[in-house]
């Protein structure tokens, strides 16, 4: 006979084993760019609910464009988080399909003029969204679809929704770079030439005083933004290298009255930070899909 106590470690077992044959399951896919000639590779984060489905209920799931920072791959939010679970559990948390695609360790996320080999605003855009909808029961429409990323991917997402406000409903930045003028930036003057001279390679030289690139800096694009009417959400540590261009992009929507998410916590450039963050920007984007009647119960 089973004594309390091995009665409760027995169900205690059970509970974690079924947890962990239910849990978000993982699929990494080959993504064909056309614009790039090259493939290249995305992980997608599927939720228990969308893994045991039943074909009378194939119902469409929303789905979030992750996206990585700089020097990182697709693999980043799956294995340099503190908690190695976290994208499971957010996936499983809010029936959400994630997507960390790949977006080359210093590409910024747009479509380079110069380099045939960087278009990563049509990757993202055009070419990954149309894999992931050919590919899974995903909701087709803007209504369903949600962009964020931390660090350059922070500026990626921004940027990209930002020109693309018909494909996505919200997008996110957690410690992002909306300022691409790295004298702005306090880091080493060193790090900071290796990016500028990176950006020169990608986008030419850089126009004179202190927006070198108007055009691929979220910095300038204020009045864009307002223009979309996109919901929005910034957030940065206090002690980020990044922080003054967010406080700058920040003050410049609430001059020009577009209403947008923006918070400062303690914390630096760190996955420390990005693991906390993420979880605040998934809740942001639950109640926009929740509005738009897109998110399975």
């Amino acid at each position: 006979m089973k004594t309390p106590i091995a009665k409760l470690l027995l169900l205690t077992l059970t509970y974690l084993l079924a947890g962990s044959v239910w849990a978000a399951k993982v699929d990494t896919i080959d993504v064909p760019s056309a614009s790039m000639n090259r493939t290249l590779r995305a992980a997608v984060v599927l939720p228990d609910r969308y893994v045991k489905a039943k074909k009378r209920d194939a119902r469409p799931f929303p789905v979030l464009y992750l996206l990585h920072g700089g020097s990182g791959s697709f693999r980043d939010w799956l294995t340099k988080t503190p908690d190695k679970t976290l994208l499971h559990r957010l996936a499983d948390q809010y029936n959400l399909i994630i997507v960390t695609p790949d977006g080359d360790p210093t590409s910024y996320y747009f479509d380079s003029p110069l380099v045939k080999s960087s278009q990563f605003e049509t990757f993202i855009s055009k070419e990954l969204i149309e894999k992931i909808d050919n590919s899974y029961r995903t909701v087709r429409d803007k209504k369903g679809r949600v962009i964020a990323g931390l660090s350059m991917g922070g500026h990626g997402a921004l940027f990209i929704s930002s020109r693309h406000p018909e494909l996505y409903a919200a997008a996110g930045s957690m410690s992002g770079v909306m300022n691409i003028n790295t004298a702005t930036w306090k880091v080493p003057a060193e790090f900071a030439k290796s990016r500028a001279d990176n950006l020169a390679r990608l986008l030419g030289p850089p126009q004179p005083g202190d927006a070198p690139y108007p055009d691929y800096t979220m910095v300038t694009l204020a009045e864009r933004i307002k223009a979309n009417k996109l919901p929005i959400m910034l957030d940065i540590g206090v002690d980020d290298f990044l922080i003054e261009g967010n406080r700058d992009l920040h003050r410049q929507l609430v001059a020009n009255q577009t209403p947008h998410d923006y918070l400062e916590r303690p914390g630096a450039h760190t996955w420390a930070y990005w693991d906390n963050a993420l979880p605040y920007q998934v809740l942001f984007f639950s109640k926009i899909l929740t509005a738009n009647g897109v998110l399975v119960p």
